[in-house]
This record gives C-alpha cells, structure tokens and sequence, in this order.
C-alpha cells in the first residue's frame, strides 16, 4: 500500500473518533438534563494565581445538592459535588482581567463560603444566579443562614 492511502486511512480514522467524540458529548449533556435543567457554570479550581483556574462546565440542582460537570468531558458522574446546607452567599464580580477570556461571555464570579472556612467560587449568567441565591434560600428550616 502506497504511504499516501495510509496517511489517508490515518486522516480518516482520527476524523471519525472526533466525530464519534462530538456524538458522545451532545448524547452525554441530553443523558444528565434528563434528570433535571443544567446551565452554564464554571468552577475555579486552582486559585493560587489571579485570572487562573477555571474550568468550564455545567451545573446541575438535585434535591438538596449542587452537581458540576466538566463540559468536555464524557463522564455522566459529576465532578464536584456541594451541599445546599453547606455553601454560604459571601458576594459577586464581574470578571477581571484574564478571566473574562476564561469564562463564558456576561458571566458573574459568585464567592461562597465552604465549611472549612475556604472560598468556593463559581462564574454562571445573571438569570442562573438568581436561581442560585433562590435555591441557597430555599434552605430547610433549622439550616443557618448568611
């Protein structure tokens, strides 16, 4: 076999796993809202350096627990996971420097506080965010609030 139709099998197999990969993520994005809505939400992972460290993906509500998935990738488990209970409303920004590049187009960076005294922060639009702080409300009798 000539090495032009060997490049050629090569091209054509790497194009169709990215195709098969495409399929794999709009099939895995309609397998997690069938248990509930999702909306744009990115998590910073790593905040040791300014405008650094975010990581786009979708949330998701169940019941009394907020769910992040990484957007590229193809598991259908969520990728960190925060109790209802345990986030407190500290405030928002908009997004500075670097990381109106990092973050979707009009999204507003929301500090919450975590239990063990560590900053969660999460970047959604502004009509998820009033579903945010309503969910954050929502809290059941007895739960402490901000």
């Amino acid at each position: 076999m000539p090495l032009w139709e060997a490049v050629v099998d090569v091209v054509g197999a790497l194009l169709g796993l990215i195709l098969l990969y495409g399929v794999a993520l709009v099939v895995r994005r309609r397998v997690i809202a069938r248990h509930g809505g999702t909306f744009e939400l990115s998590y910073r992972a790593r905040s040791d350096r300014a405008g650094r460290g975010w990581l786009l993906g979708v949330g998701r509500y169940a019941d009394e627990q907020l769910e992040w998935f990484r957007i590229f990738s193809l598991s259908v488990r969520p990728k960190m996971v925060w109790q209802r209970t345990d986030l407190v409303y500290e405030g928002r920004r908009a997004a500075e420097g670097p990381e109106e590049m990092a973050l979707y187009p009009d999204h507003l960076v929301i500090v919450c506080r975590a239990p063990d005294g560590r900053d969660v922060e999460l970047a959604m639009g502004p009509a998820s965010l009033t579903g945010f702080q309503a969910w954050l409300e929502a809290k059941p009798p007895g739960a402490q609030m901000p």
